[in-house]
């Protein structure tokens, strides 16, 4: 928790709101997969939006709502892109994206729609986000979107109502773990603390991120346990679409399982391979300082964080023993010489 604390870029936010009130309706399309802080940030500025007489829209990318996600406040207001259709819109905001080609369904389906020509608004803190926004609003210090938008929030003057509140908290209590990643700074607990004060509620959360879960997702954790293997230092399992369907869960109901492998004693990476019709979306993990999973990410066209990042691996087993092979060798080259 001695990570630099970070400044807001005021000037940005600013620009970002006159950006943003430009518009007939601000579509905002959540990141594929989606987790806590990349549904919970659009919903709190759509909120905030709302309140200046803008409308704004969130929709997920891939279709798929989570079943831990179903307790955030709003929700019933999001649209699942290839479901409902699609408002006319002229401004894009997109919030917790590192990378454009990230937005999956709606990205791949026609990726004229984030050139650049419709003004897009990039509020993010993935240190590999690219800054493709005409306004970009991007702190890889911070712990979570949802720590960026409660300070641009501020600069709004928005009021901080309850709804807002819980959406923030719970944005924060995912990327973090419920405050517990190396991320987490005083500031992070700061906020967390004033979102408490204006009413937002940990204990939901937590249950809906941490500790409740369907039959489902124990039925894939089981399958994927029992398919651990190692290369190296990495630690993995791979999800097929076969698993996935005998368990009737969703792919997002395995993000947890990464984080878990993580911890296993001799490993320097954990991941989670999930197969689909091009190859493998991978998700990485290290708790070792030393090893950059972001930078390893990046070299598959991928990104993240150090400590959690993803990629996709396109080909057939031959390619995905190589990435493997890569990582490895990566990260025993990164950790040469640490304790």
């Amino acid at each position: 928790m001695s990570q630099a604390s970070w400044r807001l870029d005021v000037p940005a936010a600013e620009e970002a709101l006159r950006t943003l009130k430009t518009a007939r309706t601000v579509l905002m399309p959540t990141h594929q997969n989606v987790d806590a802080d990349g549904l919970a940030s659009p919903l709190a500025i759509a909120s905030a939006l709302a309140q200046l007489g803008v409308r704004a829209v969130p929709v997920l990318s891939d279709g798929a709502l989570p079943p831990s996600l179903r307790f955030l406040p709003e929700v019933d207001r999001v649209l699942a892109y290839g479901v409902d259709p699609l408002p006319e819109y002229d401004v894009l905001c997109l919030s917790d994206c590192s990378d454009r080609r990230r937005l999956g369904r709606f990205y791949a389906d026609d990726p004229s729609r984030v050139d650049g020509t419709i003004p897009i608004v990039n509020i993010d803190h993935h240190v590999t986000n690219d800054r493709f926004g005409l306004v970009n609003i991007v702190e890889p210090r911070a712990a979570a979107t949802a720590e960026i938008v409660a300070e641009i929030l501020r600069v709004w003057g928005t009021e901080l109502t309850l709804s807002i509140a819980q959406s923030l908290l719970a944005g924060i209590y995912g990327d973090t773990l419920g405050l517990r990643t190396p991320a987490t700074t005083a500031r992070t607990m700061r906020t967390a603390a004033d979102l408490v004060d204006a009413g937002a509620n940990p204990a939901p959360i937590v249950d809906a991120l941490f500790r409740l879960k369907p039959r489902t997702t124990v039925c894939l954790w089981q399958r994927a346990l029992t398919n651990v293997q190692w290369t190296g230092s990495v630690i993995w399992a791979e999800l097929t679409q076969d698993i996935l369907a005998d368990c009737g869960a969703e792919a997002s109901e395995a993000e947890g399982l990464v984080n878990f492998l993580a911890g296993t004693e001799g490993s320097l990476v954990a991941a989670i391979l999930f197969s689909n019709k091009d190859g493998w979306r991978v998700s990485l993990r290290s708790l070792n300082e030393d090893v950059d999973v972001a930078e390893i990410a990046k070299v598959f066209g991928g990104g993240g964080h150090p400590r959690a990042a993803g990629c996709q691996v396109t080909g057939g087993e031959e390619e995905k023993m190589a990435f493997l092979r890569e990582v490895n060798e990566r990260a025993s080259t990164s950790n040469v010489g640490t304790a």
